[in-house]
């Protein structure tokens, strides 16, 4: 088995195995009755539903009202029934299970075996008949969205860990191209103040770590075959106890793997300690990490995921003590295949946390596909995160589509980034962060290199808590997780080289976004000087991408015309004379805002002055060209 580097804390020694991303199955059979999910579940059999009940209802909050319902609604499907499988066995009538009342107001209940896809079909039709039931959905395994890991066949090198290999390995902090450009941002801000809840597969034990709220975390899976624990239930403290599994353990065809500490990797680069003597460095080094665990073997249940989400945002969880450190960012590289509705449980969430305050960060998925076909990162309101590498191209696993906010470093694997013609490149193709040695359960500390979105994500949620920290330490008032999106898109960094898919606005910029947030611009606006009647063409962006040019008109000149054409999207056009429009337009002193491509902005007397022209993009374009004439 291949491995890959990793520096040990203790013995130095190297010790890692290869990792790559997680295969879905194949697509089960869409759910058509009305009010049930649209996600596409991808497991072959279910024995867990999760149904929510309208406001008002009988059933919402009445455990035996809810059992009524679903055994009626078992008899009604004719799983109540004794039956023979193909093979002649006789399979046991159906029963059911009260199990819980999710954080959401849902309910979970199991049932007595395992149904294949027909069968779950068959059953949540009937309890969606229910005129009190508002939607249900089965309770499926999400998984850590896996990275990939680089292949290494040279022998153990020895290290002694310092800061300085930040400089080394961390290029995705300050490289120009395919960075976030985080050390500038070290000047404004570090995250002190904020706290960022991890939900993963929880932390292990590290010199790198601030480990203060560690405890203070909770262990939401509830299922004694995916924590490891003894038994059916949940504990304090948010300690990863390894996600190793066996041959078969995952299901049909599912292979044996090693614990990939995914919550520690994805927490250090959040907010690893820095210039302290250690290993290497955090984006919001002062924030507090606050470690929930919702992943174990095999992955974790929706159900566990979405009372993490309430409860780690400062919402109650029956159950489980109230959280005392609610946080203001929430980072998940996590996920699974299916679209994300507002009204289903996860999006129902999503939502709750947003409403207390909580900006809600997820990885796009290594799935190279649209990111409309997952959860959570396709749910409303959610900070969908894609991967670029060091050339600031797209990585070309990570998905893609108008849902996604924003690209950042998260590791192109091969050189150039270009899987048909690089090799691989460590470190500059992957992103480096605290992990643990151990094979199985944790052992020693230790440092260790991924790619994926996964680690373009947790870049995104500590430039988040920097600004929450700048605005709070100003004296300013929160920005809303609203206004969190829009200072990050308006101050990402445009692609320096033209994107294959729509991956978000650009590439985030911390110091931009510091700055932006603060009120003082972006600080680091690329300005596009235009010629006059020379045409820029092949302007290209995601949803919300904005690019921003100049022209210098002189004195005397008349009807100043300003225009993009032609390309595919839509595009806003908003100038401003002597300074920079805002990202919405609001301060523009002209503004062309019809559908499409086509905007124009005609000013017959125009003023000797610098004009700044702000194109924006309402939905991801391509190849828009970009003129501005006048008459000397």
């Amino acid at each position: 088995m291949k491995s890959r580097p990793t520096f040990c804390i203790s013995a130095l020694a190297v010790a890692l195995t290869m990792a790559m991303p997680v295969a879905h199955t194949a697509d089960a059979l869409p759910l058509m009755a009305p009010k049930l999910s649209v996600t596409t579940p991808t497991q072959e059999s279910y024995s867990r539903f999760i149904i929510s009940y309208r406001d008002g209802s009988a059933e919402r909050g009445n455990r035996n009202a809810v059992l009524q319902n679903v055994k009626a609604a078992v008899a009604r499907s004719g799983l109540d029934r004794a039956t023979r499988s193909a093979s002649g066995a006789i399979i046991a009538p159906l029963s059911a299970t009260y199990q819980r009342k999710l954080g959401t107001g849902a309910e979970l209940v199991s049932t007595s075996r395992k149904l294949d896809q027909r069968e779950a079909n068959a059953l949540m039709q009937q309890i969606a008949a229910d005129p009190a039931v508002a939607h249900v959905e089965p309770d499926v395994m999400m998984q850590a969205v896996r990275d990939i890991t680089p292949s290494s066949d040279t022998a153990p090198q020895v290290f002694t860990p310092d800061d300085p290999y930040y400089a080394k390995y961390q290029w995705h902090f300050n490289n120009a191209t395919g960075g976030a450009n985080v050390s500038k941002a070290w000047d404004l801000a570090d995250g002190d103040g904020v706290t960022v809840a991890v939900l993963d597969t929880g932390i292990t034990n590290h010199p790198d770590i601030d480990l203060s709220l560690a405890d203070a975390g909770y262990d939401f899976i509830s299922d004694a075959a995916i924590s490891g624990r003894a038994t059916d239930d949940r504990v304090p403290g948010g300690w990863d106890l390894g996600d190793w599994t066996t041959a078969g353990q995952c299901g049909a065809g599912s292979t044996e793997s090693k614990s990939s500490w995914h919550g520690t990797h994805v927490s250090g680069t959040v907010a690893e300690l820095t210039n302290n003597g250690v290993g290497m460095a955090g984006v919001a080094h002062k924030a507090k990490v606050l470690p929930v665990r919702v992943l174990g073997h095999c992955g974790g249940y929706v159900s566990d995921i979405v009372d993490a989400i309430v409860w780690a945002s400062g919402g109650h969880v029956d159950g489980v003590p109230d959280n005392a450190n609610p946080a203001q960012v929430i980072n998940m590289s996590l996920g699974a295949s299916g679209a994300c509705a507002a009204d289903s449980v996860t999006g129902t969430a999503i939502s709750s946390a947003i409403g207390r305050g909580t900006t809600v960060v997820a990885a796009a998925g290594n799935s190279n596909s649209n990111v409309a076909s997952f959860t959570p990162a396709g749910c409303p309101g959610v900070i969908a995160v894609a991967s670029n590498g060091i050339t600031g191209k797209r990585a070309f696993y990570s998905n893609y589509g108008a849902g996604i906010a924003i690209s950042a470093p998260g590791g192109g694997v091969y050189t150039n980034d270009d899987p048909n013609t690089g090799t691989q490149a460590d470190p500059e193709g992957f992103v480096w962060s605290a992990i643990n040695a151990g094979s199985t359960i944790p052992n020693v500390p230790a440092y260790g290199s991924s790619a994926g979105t996964s680690q373009a994500s947790p870049h995104v949620a500590g430039v988040v808590a920097m600004i929450l920290s700048a605005t709070q330490q100003a004296g300013m008032a929160p920005p809303t997780p609203g206004q969190v999106r829009t200072i990050l898109a308006s101050s990402a960094r445009p692609f320096p080289v033209a994107v294959d898919q729509p991956v978000g606005a650009g590439i985030v910029d911390a110091y931009a976004a510091v700055n932006k947030a603060l009120g003082r611009g972006n600080g680091a606006e690329i300005v596009r000087l235009l010629t006059r009647n020379v045409i820029l063409g092949k302007q290209t962006g995601g949803t919300g991408a904005s690019i921003l040019y100049a022209i210098k008109v002189p004195a005397g000149a008349t009807t100043l015309n300003i225009r993009t054409v032609g390309g595919s999207g839509d595009v806003s056009l908003f100038v401003r004379v002597g300074n920079t429009p805002s990202y919405d337009g609001g301060n523009a002193d002209f503004k062309s805002v019809k559908p499409g491509n086509n905007e124009a902005v005609v000013v017959a007397q125009p003023k000797a002055a610098t004009y700044y022209i702000r194109v924006l993009g309402e939905q991801a374009f391509d190849n828009v060209s970009v003129l501005a004439t006048y008459k000397p």
